[in-house]
């Protein structure tokens, strides 16, 4: 399997076991309940030697709360997420280390409703 695909699917499937509603490849229609996460894109760089591949895998989670005055709610969804992708040592095929995070909080007004959008750009080493 390719090794951001891996990460993915690993992502996706451990953000759902902290109990969290996960959507990846298009946003969920108008109607879905808050708050959300959401897998959006992924970028790789890799290398190869003769026995292995090995590089960089980016990714960008989003999490959305229907609540603006619970940015605390918001900072600890981004909080479960980090600690979850700082634990992320191997998969199937890859080891992985976490190497950097960047993360937001803005105001989202792109509804009726007022949002709070949180953003994680993570960035895996994988060998």
């Amino acid at each position: 399997m390719d090794p951001q695909q891996e990460l993915f699917t690993e992502l996706l499937l451990k953000i759902k076991e902290l109990g969290y509603d996960v959507y990846d490849g298009f946003l969920p229609p108008e109607g879905t309940p808050y708050p959300f996460v959401y897998l959006a894109d992924v970028r790789q760089s890799d290398h190869a030697n003769k026995t292995a591949v090995f590089g960089n895998v980016y990714t960008t989670i989003h999490v959305w709360s229907n609540n603006p005055k619970r940015r605390g709610e918001v900072s600890a969804f981004l909080l479960d997420i980090k600690t979850l992708c700082r634990k992320i040592e191997h998969t199937k095929n890859f080891a992985w280390m976490l190497v950097n995070v960047n993360q937001r909080i803005l105001p989202d007004n792109t509804t009726k409703e007022p949002l709070l959008h949180g953003v994680l750009e993570v960035e895996f080493k994988f060998s």
